[in-house]
């Protein structure tokens, strides 16, 4: 390293080569004690530390039902199999978002219809996915983009009058609360995702959550293929997946539940940071928070930059922000927007609010191993790149 970045290093409190990763698990004995427990279990999968992990996730998310699975790609893909959505279906679903389980549409073999996003919030928005409802539609998958609550009042509202299901993914939030309920409450079935750069990390993972007994039995069905069936006859009339949770995966995610509301806190307060030190930036408006929403708890902290930088301008930033060894991402390329889509005519110009956003948004690392100093080294980085890419202009 230089002199001067040597220099900066101190200033801000980094050892030298020092990474300020995007995403860093928050571990501790917990969940060593409950993963070496589960090695010493006669069998690591369909065992009694995955029933525990789904009977402490549906107490503290207030569901009735919590069905653990490999990962929430595959649970969106059993939500929407489990409500008998298949060929010849239609679902309304956001382009936007970094998880991106839309695709477990197109896995089932129904069409993605995707809808255009709310400016603000960056989730589904609710007038627009009305107009794209038809006799096909069977289901709306909105999702809680990057922690921020969609608006459940009026997709419920759309959902009923209309007479088609609600899955709410769940995949980027996790701890957020809208009119006092916590995400994961609202739909039909909800989905959740367990894997990098989820609050409660598991490496991979997932879990779909409902209050519906049948739905419930009808997962657990096509999650696996237990051994008392395996001389069955009737398995076939709807072939289930090897989709289960492993026993050391719930043992970990077991342990990172018994501390979520610690490391939420612990987050809420690397957020804190970050809203301090970016009132350094003129103009600078802080992270949306829309009306009833009653907490947002960031899956990673976003920065939309202004329009007048350019897709090579945000990449010059990205650059500038890796060789001080911050990991810094743009969010998402939407999906209407890639390859697989593309082929079935969806194009650039179709959904301008989602292309406009994800065109500048930066996501920056957050995660409870960030210290003030950090904080302030990533914002000034951030900063004095933005300024000499955009000659002077401020992040909008």
């Amino acid at each position: 390293m230089n002199a001067v970045v040597a220099q900066q290093d101190e200033d801000f409190g980094l050892s030298d080569e020092e990474e300020l990763l995007l995403s860093d698990p928050d571990m501790s004995e917990v969940e060593v004690e409950l993963v070496t427990a589960a090695l010493g279990e006669p069998h690591l999968s369909a065992g009694r530390m995955v029933q525990h992990f789904e009977n402490c996730f549906a107490r503290w998310v207030g569901r009735k039902h919590a069905v653990a699975v490999s990962s929430g790609t595959i649970g969106a893909w059993l939500a929407l199999r489990a409500l008998d959505i298949g060929p010849g279906d239609e679902v309304i679903a956001s382009p936007y978002g970094w998880h991106q389980v839309a695709h477990a549409v197109e896995l089932t073999g129904a069409r993605v219809v995707f809808s255009d996003i709310n400016y603000w919030s960056g989730c589904l928005d609710p007038v627009r996915a009305a107009d794209k409802v038809t006799p096909a539609t069977k289901a709306i998958l909105a999702g809680n983009t990057n922690g921020h609550p969609a608006a459940w009042d009026e997709f419920r509202k759309l959902a009923d009058a209309r007479g088609i299901r609600l899955v709410e993914d769940s995949t980027e939030a996790l701890g957020s609360r809208f009119q006092g309920r916590l995400v994961g409450t609202f739909g039909d079935l909800s989905v959740f995702d367990f894997s990098q750069p989820s609050a409660l990390c598991c490496g991979e993972g997932g879990m779909v959550v409902t209050d519906d007994d049948v739905l419930a039995s009808e997962l657990r069905y096509l999650r696996s293929r237990s051994i008392k069936d395996r001389r069955s006859i009737s398995v076939g009339s709807r072939v289930p997946l090897q989709a289960l949770m492993s026993e050391l995966t719930a043992a970990l995610g077991a342990g990172q539940l018994a501390r979520i509301d610690r490391i939420l806190e612990k987050r809420k307060a690397v957020e804190a940071n970050y809203l301090a030190e970016m009132q350094s930036f003129e103009g600078v408006k802080p992270p949306y928070v829309a009306p009833g929403v009653d907490e947002v708890h960031w899956m990673l902290y976003v920065v939309h930059l202004g329009k007048r930088f350019s897709g090579s301008a945000c990449n010059d930033i990205l650059e500038d922000l890796e060789t001080e060894l911050i990991e810094a991402v743009m969010y998402c390329m939407p999906m209407h927007q890639q390859f697989h889509y593309t082929q079935q005519g969806w194009k650039r110009g179709d959904l301008p609010l989602a292309e406009r956003i994800a065109d500048r948004a930066l996501a920056l690392p957050l995660h409870t191993h960030l210290l003030p100093g950090h904080i302030r080294f990533i914002v000034k980085t951030l900063k004095d790149s933005s300024i000499n890419v955009g000659a002077g202009a401020a992040i909008y």
